[in-house]
């Protein structure tokens, strides 16, 4: 026949088990960290850890680093052989980009490629040499004026300056 351990006076592990009673009593003055304590904030750590590795690029795409707006009116756009395959150039000026294009040879126009629709960015289409928006399929002609298509205003101006092999772009 089996022993019951309460006949025997023992509970759950003996007669050294002082489970339940305080640390107090023993005069030390930190409680052992138990075995499910110790799991319990090793799960918590690794649920935060995965927390912070999803949250921290989402927080990062919703908030883009500050572009510094561009100091100065004028800017080297290009250089004449970054046009010659393609006649025309995304740009940044500032926080803005801005299209730089070969209307005929040493010929050179620039304007915001920001669309006046809904500032989508703007691109030429050498075929029809018109500068294309594709968001809304809207059209401006090479002078920036709108031809076609939902924009409600041209596209600003800026003075293009040619400097050898060098395009320089200035604000109006």
């Amino acid at each position: 026949m089996a022993k019951d351990s309460h006949s025997t006076g023992q509970i759950h592990g003996g007669a050294g088990d002082d489970r339940g009673h305080s640390s107090a009593a023993h005069g030390s003055a930190a409680a052992p960290v138990t075995r499910r304590g110790f799991l319990d904030g090793l799960l918590a750590l690794a649920v935060g850890a995965l927390a912070a590795a999803v949250v921290y690029p989402i927080v990062r795409y919703l908030s883009p680093p500050r572009v510094p707006e561009a100091t100065t009116n004028r800017i080297l756009a290009a250089k004449k052989p970054d046009l010659a395959a393609e006649g025309w150039k995304i740009f940044p000026f500032g926080s803005q980009p801005g299209i730089l294009i070969e209307v005929n040879p040493g010929e050179y126009r620039a304007f915001s490629a920001t669309c006046t629709h809904l500032d989508c960015t703007v691109q030429f289409e050498k075929g029809s040499r018109r500068i294309w928006c594709a968001c809304h399929n809207g059209f401006y002609d090479l002078n920036g004026r709108n031809v076609a298509g939902p924009p409600p205003h041209p596209l600003t101006p800026y003075t293009v300056q040619v400097e050898g092999d060098d395009i320089f772009v200035t604000r109006s």
